[in-house]
């Protein structure tokens, strides 16, 4: 999902500010966007207007924040709550345009941007959430909302406005503020160098082969081709193919590759990324945030950072997800066994007294997929070219909830690959869409949703469309074909769009309530409930066509696409699960630790009884999610909301119409109202009943 900025204020207002130079008066910043839609100038933005535009829009907003605390009125809704939710307008725009690009495309040079402005952004959020003033004004009005007569979504605003305060340390002692400043900063700064350790190793690591070494890999032709083409586009690899540790080249490599050294190299390589003694070392690092995460949490009341970070969600405490978690956990790794046990058999024949290793699970996986399904996964992305998919994941859109998507070329693009869509329902546009879908060396790796303006109405009354971006690392088109998907990487687009559509369909009055700023064990439900229209039969054969001649998927390929659908299933929920805990094992400690690895995380691991040929999804030195990524305490969420996305497309199911219109009615007003409202409850009143785990472990052949 999107990578979350922490930027207090959310509207349109702006002071009169007088630009005093010409550099001012150029920056793209300081001005209306004179685009359509209000768009960011992509074009016009330079890296040297970042850091003039940050300090002013902090500049502007303190200014906003003093005008607040000195109003001599008696605080109430208008002059303190909105007052504050409409402050910081340049800010929130230059950080949105700046930290979604520094993900997408970054260089040394936003890089040192990053590391210049990020601890400063984070000093002033702290200016504003540990000023007494006006957490006086703000406590205030919260105090007396009852008798304010405010309507639900301003209620609602001034609940969180409070929460949020006391969250962010507005009622911890003077004497322990400056050092609770003192610990954001660092984290800050941390977190950013943890992402840009990662990229850099991913992009080190490559493996470059020549034609006589290529003959015989098991390799497809459009692997060799990607791998040709990626070969041609680097200026340092001296041989015809090139494989990176990118997912959509790694994956397939892993999963194809018959010589058990190279996929051996792969693997380590990948896994071996960041790891204590090497060139971008994150050992430290994680042993830094996760005591100063601890530290932080204790001076706010909590005795872990788990127990601080899920007081704020619907799971409410680290035994509630640690109880969840296991539940899948037994049977996911009873199953997992049972695959390893299948997969040892078949190595033994190809490599007599070898044990299986985690490099030889995706080969074995596939090998037998193919051999007990007839299935393989070349022959699957034959009927998902990723435009075809792409539209698919319109059509449904289109068909629940009556929205279509007219690309518009002539829209501001940040990077020519990125798509750009209008979203109009009926005749008018209400959102903005870019589509970023192929890897670079200076995107991450992965898929997220992000933005780069919310949905709110101005002070003027004035509804202001979201500018929504979506971004993926699928494989490229080459000169003969074009992008070819695998199944999950299908999913992958359609999950990542059902973010979008929280976006895209908000009708939110405020800014920090709307789209997908809801708890974060919500967030994902709306995303992976998409997932399921994917993989209906009745929805594939819509949109899965031949590449060549484009005929619709046969039956018979989706037969056994939906038998092999519980396959691999142990591995898949254990790697997931795997990492959902160690995450928690990380942010439930409650005493200052000394974080040494590989030891902490294999500890965490036997404790489990994760068997060896498996590894957690992401290891420690690359786990992005929780120390770089927003999910701290927090990546349990993708199997949480998995119990309501579940649930949730059973009610399609039951009626008998995958697209009812009464539900699909429903299902856009839990969308389209963010966190206006009690997630949990618009879900209950969506559904009719509490969420059941039953057809969540009948999914994944867990029941």
């Amino acid at each position: 999902m999107k990578k979350s900025l922490l930027v207090i204020g959310c509207a349109t207002l702006l002071l009169a500010t007088a630009c005093k130079n010409k550099n001012d008066m150029d920056n793209p910043f300081f001005g209306e966007w004179n685009t359509p839609y209000g768009i960011p100038d992509f074009e016009k933005i330079k890296p040297e207007h970042y850091l003039p535009a940050f300090e002013e829009g902090m500049k502007r907003q303190k200014a906003e924040i003093d005008a607040i605390v000195n109003n001599s009125e008696a605080p109430t809704f208008a002059n303190t709550i909105e007052a504050l939710e409409q402050s910081g307008a340049l800010l929130n725009e230059v950080s949105a345009v700046f930290f979604n690009l520094a993900e997408c495309i970054n260089s040394d040079e936003m890089e040192k941007i990053s590391e210049e402005v990020t601890p400063k952004v984070s000093a002033h959020g702290d200016d504003i959430m540990l000023n007494a003033k006006l957490f006086e004004r703000v406590k205030a009005v919260y105090d007396q909302r009852e008798a304010l007569g405010l309507e639900s979504e301003q209620l609602r605003l001034t609940e969180e406005t409070y929460k949020g305060f006391v969250r962010n340390g507005a009622n911890i002692a003077a004497d322990k503020q400056d050092r609770f400043r003192e610990i954001n900063s660092q984290l800050a700064s941390l977190t950013l160098r943890f992402g840009n350790n990662v990229l850099k190793a991913t992009n080190e690591k490559k493996l470059a082969l020549g034609e006589e070494q290529v003959k015989g890999l098991g390799l497809s032709d459009g692997q060799l081709a990607a791998a040709k083409e990626a070969a041609e586009a680097d200026s340092s690899c001296k041989e015809p193919y090139l494989f990176t540790l990118d997912m959509p080249s790694w994956e397939p490599f892993m999963q194809n590759c018959n010589d058990r050294a190279l996929r051996q190299r792969m693997w380590e390589d990948y896994a071996n990324r960041c790891v204590k003694g090497s060139e971008f070392d994150n050992s430290g690092i994680i042993d830094s945030i996760v005591n100063l995460r601890l530290e932080r949490a204790r001076i706010l009341g909590f005795e872990s950072h788990a127990a601080y970070t899920l007081d704020d969600c619907l799971a409410k405490t680290p035994e509630a997800v640690y109880k969840c978690l296991m539940d899948l956990w037994t049977p996911a790794l009873k199953k997992a066994k049972q695959e390893c046990d299948e997969y040892q058999k078949m190595l033994a024949k190809d490599h007599p007294g070898e044990k299986l290793q985690p490099w030889d699970w995706r080969y074995y996986c596939e090998k037998l997929r193919a051999e007990r399904y007839s299935l393989d996964d070349e022959q699957i992305r034959q009927y998902f070219p990723l435009e075809r998919v792409r539209q698919g994941a319109f059509a449904v859109a289109n068909k629940l909830y009556g929205i279509t998507f007219r690309e518009n070329d002539e829209l501001p693009k940040y990077h020519p690959e990125a798509i750009s869509y209008e979203v109009l329902d009926g005749d008018k546009v209400i959102a903005i869409l870019y589509m970023d879908f192929f890897p670079r060396e200076s995107k991450r790796s992965g898929a997220w949703m992000t933005n780069f303006r919310e949905q709110y109405v101005d002070k003027d009354g004035n509804n202001v469309i979201p500018i929504i971006q979506m971004v993926c690392n699928f494989t490229k088109s080459t000169k003969d074909k074009p992008s070819l998907l695998n199944f999950d990487q299908s999913e992958t687009l359609f999950h990542e769009f059902g973010h979008c559509l929280h976006g895209i369909l908000s009708q939110c009055h405020y800014r920090s309530l709307s789209g997908t700023n809801v708890p974060r064990d919500f967030v994902e439900m709306p995303s992976q409930v998409m997932e399921n229209w994917c993989r209906h039969p009745q929805v594939m054969k819509e949109y899965a066509k031949h590449y060549k001649t484009d005929e619709a998927i046969p039956d018979s390929l989706i037969v056994k696409i939906e038998a092999a659908g519980t396959y691999g299933q142990g591995f898949i929920n254990t790697e997931l699960l795997a990492a959902s805990l160690l995450d928690m094992d990380y942010h439930s400690i409650t005493e200052p630790t000394k974080i040494v690895l590989p030891d902490f995380e294999d500890q965490a691991m036997a404790k489990i009884g994760l068997i060896p040929e498996i590894i957690s999804r992401y290891k420690s030195p690359y786990y992005q999610h929780i120390f770089s990524g927003g999910y701290s305490a927090g990546y349990y969420s993708y199997t949480w909301t998995a119990i309501l996305d579940a649930d949730a497309f059973e009610a399609f199911r039951e009626s008998g119409d995958l697209y009812n219109p009464e539900l699909a009615r429903k299902f856009r007003f839990l969308l389209s109202h963010g966190n206006t409202i009690d997630p949990m409850k618009m879900y209950v009143d969506f559904r009719g009943k509490e969420p059941s785990v039953e057809p969540l472990k009948r999914n994944r052949g867990l029941d």
